[in-house]
This record gives structure tokens, sequence and C-alpha cells, in this order.
């Protein structure tokens, strides 16, 4: 898919880890100047060893090589993974190192940046979870590869989540006033980042004012449980006549997550919002279709994502890209079961209410109560 506009960005579409994968290697491969790879969780094993036997030839050839992992997420690779791309003379940072009362704080971006020219952005970890079609094996989720003047600004994004991945949080504060400056390019191809601290969270804030605009609203995406004020856009979506289909996970790898989520259904199918629940592997997509306008990126439509982590989207308004937006979503409703309001009234136990309400309770009460303490402490 290319751009309409010449001053737009070139942006190709990556449904399963078969494509991505690959995709990404090629362009670790032709890089002749810088690779700048983020990503929340790196295991070894396939794909990791590769993405690492690449990455220390890019540096045989001369390249500039970083590398940010996110502590939690890539907790299970081996402190010595990395000391070959480091004896190679890569830089390698994980992101706020395990301290006890700053384990909340998480990096969940996603993206690779080659020659500031090509970068990848989606939901992709570099895990051999997601290889695969995302039908008959693999998780399902959802990426794109970018070329052009959105590159340049994911660089400069990456470079200072790089540069502050190891200090105290209280340096971190910082980083909201720059996302604010540098974020509001284009009209029709904005980068959204968003995290804790102090500020108004662009993400959400963008998602808010197009909803209410909104006649036409998909969403695609793993971990669903949108803020208060989000519900009661999304409903007024459909009270004014328009249309709302939500495809949520059936498998889900935060079974927790799944059962939040799920507590919401019932007043949502009584506002006649659409659910639909993806059955055939575990859904790991982060895709928001608003009319013309689409969000692709990390960020799911929940607590974590919506108020803890720090987190990347990619605004579109285009409607050529919209259109491209709703084949994928179309192809992916071809595998999920549709969730009526009889058949989850039928479904439900009373012992299923409970751990739904109580799964609530815990991502929406505990867990940002805990990690907005977390951060008083540390930012004092």
């Amino acid at each position: 898919m290319s751009s309409a506009v010449a001053a737009n960005s070139n942006c190709n579409w990556l449904c399963a880890g078969k494509d991505v994968f690959p995709a990404m290697l090629a362009s670790i491969e032709e890089a002749r100047r810088s690779i700048c790879l983020e990503t929340y969780i790196y295991n070894s094993g396939e794909p990791g060893e590769k993405f690492r036997a690449a990455l220390i030839r890019a540096r045989e050839r001369g390249l500039e090589v970083r590398v940010l992992i996110d502590a939690l997420g890539s907790m299970a690779l081996s402190n010595s993974f990395w000391q070959p791309l480091r004896n190679a003379g890569g830089l390698v940072k994980t992101f706020n190192p395990h301290v006890l009362n700053r384990f909340g704080i998480r990096d969940h971006r996603k993206m690779l940046v080659c020659d500031e020219e090509t970068a990848y952005i989606g939901g992709f970890n570099i895990s051999s979870e997601y290889e695969g079609d995302g039908v008959t094996c693999g998780w399902c989720d959802l990426g794109l590869k970018i070329q052009g003047p959105l590159v340049r600004e994911l660089a400069h994004s990456f470079a200072e989540m790089f540069e502050t991945a190891e200090v105290q949080h209280t340096r971190l504060l910082h980083l909201r006033r720059f996302k604010k400056h540098h974020t509001e390019k284009s009209h029709e191809e904005r980068v959204l980042v968003s995290g804790p601290g102090r500020g108004r969270n662009l993400i959400k804030q963008s998602l808010q004012s197009d909803l209410r605009k909104a006649r036409n609203v998909k969403i695609m995406v793993a971990y669903f449980l949108p803020t208060w004020r989000l519900r009661r856009e999304l409903t007024d979506v459909v009270s004014r006549g328009g249309s709302v289909q939500l495809i949520l996970a059936g498998k889900s790898d935060v079974a927790l997550s799944r059962l939040a989520g799920q507590s919401l259904y019932r007043r949502f199918l009584r506002s006649d919002v659409e659910i639909y629940e993806y059955q055939p592997q575990i859904l790991h997509a982060k895709l928001l279709i608003l009319d013309d306008i689409v969000y692709v990126g990390s960020a799911n439509l929940d607590q974590r994502s919506l108020r803890i982590n720090y987190e990347l989207m990619i605004r579109f308004d285009r409607p050529a890209m919209a259109q491209e937006a709703n084949e994928v979503f179309e192809r992916t409703l071809k595998h999920c079961r549709r969730i009526t309001s009889e058949d989850w009234k039928n479904a439900r136990t009373l012992f299923g209410r409970i751990k739904q309400r109580w799964a609530y309770f815990c991502l929406v009460r505990i867990d940002p109560w805990v990690a907005r303490w977390r951060w008083r402490t540390t930012s004092d």
C-alpha cells in the first residue's frame, strides 16, 4: 500500500509473524547506517537468536546498533544473552531494571527503525509465540512497515526512551513535555506516545476526541478494559445511530484480563454494541478504526495501556488506509464467534460473575493504585 499524498509515509500491513519477522530481518540485513530495536518481550530461541545474529552482523558492517528491552517483559532472558552483541560494539539497555518500588512502570512499546528510513511498529514481540499465520498456529497480531516522514519521528522517540531507560523515574517526568512537543506534526499521520506521570495521556485524549465524532467504529484488541469515559463514548456512538464492533480475545495469555473485560459484556450488549471473540489462536493485535481514522501500534484498550505503560500508536486519517484496515478487520471477523445477549446470559454462572468482578477490581482499582503509589514514591 502506498500513500495517496506524496508527503505522507508509505505503509504495508503485516498480519502474521510469518510475514513480519522475515521482513524485519531483511531490513536489518539491508541497513547501512543504524538500527534501533525496542520491544517489551524478547525471548531466546527462535526468532530471538536470528535477530541477535543479524544485529551482530550489522555491527560487523560498522552500523550503530541500539537495543532496548523491558526488564519485566524480558525477564526470562539470561544476563549473558546480549554479551556477543556488546562484544561487537552494540549498545543494549534494559528499561526500568528490577527495583521493587518501580516494578509496575513498563515500556510496552515495539519498534524497529533502520537507517531512519524504514520502521516497523505494532503488537509483535520478539518471541516464538508469534511465529505462524495467526490462524493455524502462532498468535494473531498486526503491524505496519513504514517508510517516509514518520520514520524519523519514530527514531527520535526511540532515542528519548533509550536515553532515559535506566535512570530514576524522576528524570522520566521530563519526557512527557517532549512527547507533547513533537507528536502533532501532520493531520493525516501522527505519532502518539504516552506514559505515566504528569500531563494528559495523548492516546486516550485523541481517542476520546475521535470517538465523539465517529459513526462506524471497529476495534480489535487483545486486552479490553477501557476507562469509564471511553466506555461511554463507545455506547454514545450507537445511541446516535452508528455502529460499534469489537473483536476481543476468545483465548488469552492473561486470563485475568480476559475475565475483567468480560465483566463489561452485559452493559455493552444491552447498548447494541457487537462483540466477537477470536477463536483459532491467542489474539494479540491492536487496531482501532473510527470512520476514516486508523490507530495501529502497541497500546491495548485497557487500564495499563491508557494509564500506566509507555506506549506508542500511530494515528492515520486517510480513507485509503481505513479501507485496508477494514479489510484486515473483516478477514479476522471470519474466525470469530459472535457473543449475543441471550447466549451471554445463559453462559454466565454465579461463580463466573464473581471471578469477572474480582478480575475487574484487581485491574481497574488495585493495579493502577499500586502503580501510582510507586510512581509518587519514586518521583518525590
